[in-house]
């Protein structure tokens, strides 16, 4: 059982992390150890996926809001927009993942969970990402994609179930390499996180409805209203700030934090 102190920190994280391009599953998995804190178990990480959720959900209501209309008038109408075709793209993007983690979840969860794995893909994948910020045209939106940059933004967040690659950062590195602002490609990762994190939570539920586990409800709630509030301004200044910034501060954090491990766990 976790204690108030200890929920508030790991929910925070979860809210910053999950949208920043750093990694939540490297912090939530390797803090704990480094501060010798128990497990905090399956069910802590339902609730502070779906505060999460419910922290895109808020951010982007209007345009989810506009995205289902018009892509509801598609399905029965047939009329094409920008926003029906950005629907789309979230759906098909979600597919890749959605296979990745049916027929590997357990490597993923097992193997692939180790500080080892965490530290090398931290550095490997902040590198990429620094490099093609560097190189990348970056002038397209997000309602300008088409099949080829689903497929590519969609591998790489099937990729980001291995801990430590971060799929905020492996989609926003995808959609540059397609072309896109890092301010669109940035938008797209969070939209695209919508059916993700909901499928992963369904899934947890699930695994979470056969299990003897205690649940403290009390502590969940606080859970998900914490990284619900962390996530939704994170994702607020983080695309104010993304203009101005960058992405270089990210890769250089991801370098030290996967230095960091290598030399103390590995």
């Amino acid at each position: 059982m976790l204690n108030y102190m200890q929920i508030i920190v790991l929910s925070i994280i979860q809210g910053l992390t999950e949208f920043l391009p750093i990694s939540s599953s490297a912090h939530l998995i390797l803090l704990p150890k480094i501060l010798a804190w128990p497990d905090q178990g399956l069910a802590f990480d339902i609730a502070v996926h779906i505060g999460t959720l419910l922290a895109i959900i808020g951010y982007f209501r209007n345009e989810l809001t506009v995205m289902i209309i018009d892509w509801i008038k598609h399905l029965c109408s047939g009329k094409v927009t920008k926003n029906s075709n950005l629907a789309w793209m979230i759906i098909l993007g979600t597919i890749p993942v959605g296979l990745a983690g049916f027929f590997c979840k357990h490597i993923i969860e097992t193997t692939l969970r180790s500080a080892f794995v965490i530290a090398n893909t931290t550095i490997i994948f902040g590198l990429l990402m620094g490099i093609v910020y560097w190189i990348s045209k970056r002038k397209r939106d997000e309602y300008s994609m088409n099949w080829k940059d689903v497929l590519v933004i969609g591998l790489a967040q099937a990729i980001a179930l291995i801990p430590g690659t971060s799929r905020s950062g492996i989609t926003t590195t995808a959609g540059l390499i397609m072309g896109l602002t890092p301010q669109a490609a940035a938008r797209y990762s969070f939209l695209l996180a919508v059916p993700a994190i909901s499928s992963a939570g369904m899934l947890k539920g699930l695994e979470l409805l056969h299990s003897t586990q205690v649940v403290p409800w009390k502590e969940l709630f606080y859970a998900m209203i914490i990284a619900a509030v962390s996530g939704y301004v994170c994702i607020y200044f983080f695309l104010k700030l993304l203009p101005k910034i960058g992405l270089y501060p990210f890769v250089i954090y991801r370098l030290a934090l996967g230095t960091f491990l290598l030399l103390v766990f590995c």
